[in-house]
């Protein structure tokens, strides 16, 4: 019986790294399944630079206007990350004379327990609002307790540790207010969601609670750009907007995957996709039938869409021991980026001085 470990493979579009380059952006991704943080920059001669860090169950992620900062929500806690790369300054890289541009350090945890927290979104004070998926709520750091809750769906009767509906997605406006989030369901009962899977998906407007969009399968990761609210049909393989006037989804592109992780830079939207077919839970919704259709397999990667035309204008598949993804994030005017995990030498070795 063989004992080598599951390979890890990623293969980009041709102009993937140029796309990069001349967008002056690198991307982050999470991978829940395999706990893993992935970076990806640049290299000098056109080439992506991969860095993957470990964090038990990573989910949600959210990067600040300047990219210095960055938070993760791991399996009981959230991490906040911050660059401690002056301007100007690098690390040196492996193998090339272009060293890292930023490198995020772990600086401040908040124990929440075991929440599932899924998207984070930050205010523009940089503090941090995120899913509370296991309760059914939106809620921040609490200095004292495991979460502040700050606001339920009016379906929700009362705050239990049950996953009632699945509330997974979260937009918040310019100001920091929530603005819209995801629910798989309406439901209010222990796991209720999971017999509504394939239809029972809404987009709730939080500021007055009402349902703005409805029919939709395990949607997430809304997101406003430009006035216009985006966001992932997951169970039927579909990327789009919502029309206010209407409430109605209407579709921009199919997404060969499980949509799963939006970030929206410019004319182009950045989409995450996962096979996981296999899984109970992701089996027998739309997509299935959409897959079959077009006579193709699920896959997992990376989708970057142009919205003016709806075309896939590049891609990144990702074969082997990653086969899902939960969230992707742009790190703006950033060429190369990397980070510091708990499960090396660096993080003992790594001493900055607030000057």
């Amino acid at each position: 019986m063989s004992t080598d470990a599951p390979k890890f493979e990623i293969t980009a579009s041709r102009q993937f790294a140029s796309w990069m380059r001349e967008q002056q952006i690198s991307l982050a991704f999470t991978t829940y399944q395999s706990g893993k943080l992935f970076l990806l920059g640049t290299r000098e001669e056109g080439r992506l630079s991969v860095f993957e860090r470990t964090f038990e169950r990573c989910m949600g992620l959210a990067v600040s206007p300047d990219a210095q900062t960055l938070w993760l929500s791991t399996l009981y806690q959230l991490w906040r990350f911050e660059n401690a790369l002056p301007a100007g300054q690098s690390a040196p890289a492996p193998g090339s004379s272009v060293g890292f541009d930023r490198l995020y350090v772990p600086q401040l945890a908040t124990t929440t327990g075991d929440v599932d927290g899924h998207d984070i979104a930050l205010r523009p004070d940089g503090s941090p609002v995120f899913v509370n998926t296991l309760f059914s709520c939106l809620a921040e750091p609490s200095a004292t307790h495991s979460f502040r809750p700050l606001w339920r769906p009016p379906f929700i009767s009362r705050l239990a540790a049950e996953d009632r509906c699945h509330l997974n997605g979260l937009a918040l406006n310019a100001d920091g207010t929530p603005a819209y989030v995801t629910a798989v369901s309406t439901t209010d009962v222990h796991e209720g969601w999971r017999e509504h899977r394939h239809d029972g998906g809404v987009v709730l407007h939080v500021a007055s609670g009402e349902i703005v969009a409805r029919s939709l399968s395990m949607p997430h990761s809304p997101r406003l750009h430009g006035g216009t609210l985006y966001v992932l049909n997951s169970g039927a393989g579909e990327f789009g907007r919502i029309d206010y006037a209407t409430g109605k989804f209407e579709p921009i592109a199919f997404c060969p995957g499980y949509a799963r992780g939006l970030a929206i830079h410019g004319d182009f939207a950045l989409i995450g996709l996962s096979t996981c077919r296999e899984n109970r839970t992701f089996s027998g919704l739309p997509l299935d039938a959409a897959l079959a259709k077009k006579n193709v397999a699920p896959r997992c990667g990376l989708l970057v869409v142009d919205l003016r035309t709806g075309d896939i204008a590049h891609s990144l598949a990702l074969e082997g021991v990653v086969r899902e993804l939960y969230d992707v994030a742009i790190l703006p005017g950033v060429q190369r980026p990397s980070a510091l995990g708990f499960r090396t030498e660096e993080i003992r070795r790594t001493i900055t001085i607030e000057e």
